[in-house]
């Protein structure tokens, strides 16, 4: 994602939602073999296996044994999304530490691109843990922006010069045509093929287990929205060593491992410049197509006049949608839309405040996945951006700074408490349930709606 800018109360919001624990009768859920795609389906265990997930980047921090971590808190997130019907999430298996202002500390690999052992030990907790309550996750590699460091930082680690998003003398694109030049660099590239090799062929040091035999990874993410560049220009020019960066990145991870899909995590046209063709073309390599989201950031509503501008959003979001579905179909693939946000009314960031047009946005979202469910096609979930559960802003201009703890959906770069979902969102919660109770539309097996 691009830079961003009547509730229960928390307890018995958390502990109604606990209560909701175990009542799931759906018996797609009971499997656990790995995930595979059969043409525009995806299926474990030769059952149909629909996506109901969230984003929760921070998983493997709050998983460490360091001082920023917090298993208990880990396993209580965990415990509330599992009890709300989700059945996936989509979680950081990288970051890259270096210069840039806004990029989250510690990272996995540190500046001189030696390996964090307690991060990487925190994803293999993270990762048992998800296992253990029959979840599955998309690990993602890296990072197109610079709030986990990211491309640009591997760039710096290869060349000495980096820019950060932002930066009043580089305007945008500049910093997505900076970024995009990593495809092209060999020293670059190689860092970050390293990285990966390190995650796939690793063994999980909680469980045993290597990754690549492990059914709780459902895909491996190329990296979070891989953008070709932003300006015109820098997609014309970047755009072969895109896609063969995509390419040999999906060739690499299948030599380590042939159990698991391949995703790009790319946002579909929005990254393109509208250039259906080119998303199409990114996608060859990998198992399913993934889109985002994100209306606010793209300028289709606006945050102070959210009533005014949400009928003309929607719209938007009702056509991107539509544009998705039918290149997923015309690939045969499956559709993700693995992020999609919106802000709380008047753009606020408390959790004391309402989200009724976010409740809207993710009725949208949700009407189309299942609607896709019922008559089989190619859009087969989403994953919503992001659950913040326990956590809440330190500081009370909602801004993380270095060395702060309470990790949520909203990563450092953004304010506090933007898009994220908190534990006493009651109707946001009861939303979401109520949609995870109908993934088994369209299969031989009772609804809960």
């Amino acid at each position: 994602m691009l830079d961003r800018r009547a509730m229960l109360a928390g307890t018995s919001a958390t502990t109604a939602l606990l209560a909701l624990g175990g009542c799931r009768t759906n018996p797609y859920r009971r499997t656990r073999g790995f995930i595979r795609r059969s043409g525009t389906q995806f299926q474990r265990s030769g059952e149909p296996y629909r996506i109901v997930g969230a984003n929760m980047w921070y998983a493997a921090w709050l998983g460490a044994d360091a001082e920023y971590g917090n298993r208990e808190r880990l396993k209580r997130e965990l415990d509330r999304l599992q009890a709300m019907g989700l059945n996936n999430l989509r979680i950081m298996a990288a970051a890259e530490e270096g210069p840039l202002k806004s990029s989250i500390k510690p990272g996995f690999t540190r500046g001189d691109g030696s390996t964090n052992k307690a991060l990487m030990e925190g994803l293999d907790f993270a990762m048992a843990q998800i296992g253990e309550r029959g979840m599955t996750a998309v690990l993602a590699l890296s990072n197109f922006w610079e709030w986990s460091g990211g491309l640009q930082t591997l760039l710096y680690r290869a060349t000495g010069d980096y820019m950060d998003m932002g930066d009043p003398e580089h305007p945008w694109p500049a910093f997505a045509d900076a970024t995009a030049a990593f495809y092209a660099n060999e020293a670059a590239i190689e860092s970050y093929r390293a990285h990966v090799t390190a995650v796939v062929d690793r063994t999980n040091s909680i469980t045993g287990l290597p990754y690549k035999d492990d059914p709780a990874i459902m895909s491996w993410q190329h990296a979070n929205e891989p953008r070709p560049g932003g300006s015109v220009s820098a997609i014309a020019r970047y755009r072969g060593a895109y896609l063969d960066w995509i390419a040999s990145t999906a060739d690499l991870i299948r030599s380590i491992d042939s159990n698991h899909l391949v995703s790009l995590g790319q946002e579909g046209t929005q990254a393109t410049n509208g250039n259906a063709e080119l998303v199409v073309e990114a996608h060859k390599s990998v198992d399913y197509m993934t889109a985002h989201i994100w209306p606010l950031n793209w300028s289709w509503v606006s945050g102070d006049d959210l009533p005014g501008t949400w009928p003309a959003g929607k719209a938007k979001v009702e056509d991107y949608l539509a544009v998705h579905m039918r290149l997923a179909e015309e690939m045969g693939k499956p559709l993700l839309i693995e992020e999609f946000g919106f802000p709380r009314d008047d753009e606020a960031y408390s959790p004391d405040t309402t989200a009724r047009y976010r409740a809207l946005y993710y009725r949208t979202i949700y009407k189309a996945v299942e609607e896709s469910w019922r008559r089989g096609g190619a859009l087969q979930g989403s994953n919503f951006w992001a659950w913040n559960g326990e956590a809440r802003a330190e500081h009370e201009n909602f801004r993380f700074r270095d060395g702060d703890l309470a990790y949520m959906g909203d990563p450092p770069h953004e304010p506090q408490g933007w898009y994220g979902n908190f534990d006493s969102d009651g109707e946001m919660i009861e939303l979401i349930k109520a949609h995870a109770d109908r993934e088994c539309l369209g299969l031989k097996t009772r609804c809960h709606a």
